[in-house]
C-alpha cells in the first residue's frame, strides 16, 4: 500500500488557486521520495497576504504547467495511495476546487488528516500546528514550502505510528478511532474523529 503525503499552497484566497504541491513518499516508516512542483494559477492572480506566506509570485510560475498537467505527472502514484494532509480538510478542498475549475473528476483515493491524528495522540500540545509539532518532534524545517510541509506531515504521522507502536500509518486510524477520507469521481467524504 502506497502512502503519500500533499500539501498545497494557494496564489489566493481562492480554494482552487494552487501554485505549488509538495509530496512526499512513505515506505513503512521512512520517507523515501520528496517532490515539488510550481503549478500556473488558472487565472494567475496572486495576493499579497498569500505571496507573504509562501514567497510564490507570478513571476515564478508563469512558464509552469497547469493544475491539471501537473497532477498527471504523478497519477500513478496517487492511484490506490492512502494519502495525508496536515489539515486535510484544506488542502483536499485545494484538490477538488482546481479539478472544479478545469471540470474534471476526483480521482479515487483514501486520505487522512495530521492534524486530527496528533490531536488524539498528542492531546496536551498547546497547538497541533505543523510547525508546534514539528518542534514536538526536536526537526526543522522551512515552513509555507510545499514540499517542506509535505516531508513534515509525514514525518509527524510517521511518529504518530511510533508512539502507538505500530509498523505502519495506515494502522492508525483503526486503533486512535479516525475515520478514512476518500476521494472519488464524483464526490469525497471528509476524514473525521469517532467520539471518544
Amino acid at each position: 500500500m502506497k502512502t503519500i503525503a500533499i500539501d498545497f499552497e494557494t496564489a489566493n484566497e481562492q480554494r482552487g488557486s494552487a501554485c505549488s504541491v509538495g509530496l512526499a513518499g512513505i515506505e513503512g516508516t521512512q520517507v523515501v521520495r520528496v517532490e515539488e512542483r510550481l503549478i500556473r494559477p488558472k487565472d494567475m492572480r496572486f495576493s499579497s497576504f498569500n505571496i507573504g506566506i509562501h514567497g510564490i509570485r507570478p513571476e515564478h510560475v508563469e512558464d509552469a504547467p497547469e493544475f491539471p498537467e501537473v497532477m498527471d505527472e504523478f497519477a500513478d502514484d496517487f492511484h490506490g495511495a492512502t494519502m495525508i494532509a496536515h489539515n486535510a480538510a484544506f488542502d483536499f478542498s485545494v484538490w477538488r476546487s482546481a479539478l472544479d475549475g478545469y471540470c474534471l473528476r476526483y480521482p479515487d483515493l483514501s486520505y487522512l488528516c495530521s492534524v486530527k491524528m496528533a490531536q488524539r495522540v498528542w492531546p496536551q500540545l498547546i497547538s497541533h500546528k505543523l510547525n508546534v509539532l514539528t518542534q514536538h518532534l526536536g526537526l526543522s524545517f522551512t515552513h509555507h514550502n510545499a514540499a517542506a510541509d509535505a516531508a513534515m506531515c509525514a514525518e509527524a504521522s510517521i511518529a504518530i505510528a511510533r508512539d502507538l507502536n505500530l509498523e505502519n500509518i495506515l494502522y492508525i486510524p483503526e486503533r486512535i478511532g479516525v475515520k478514512i477520507g476518500r476521494l472519488f469521481s464524483d464526490g469525497y467524504s471528509p476524514c473525521s474523529c469517532s467520539r471518544k
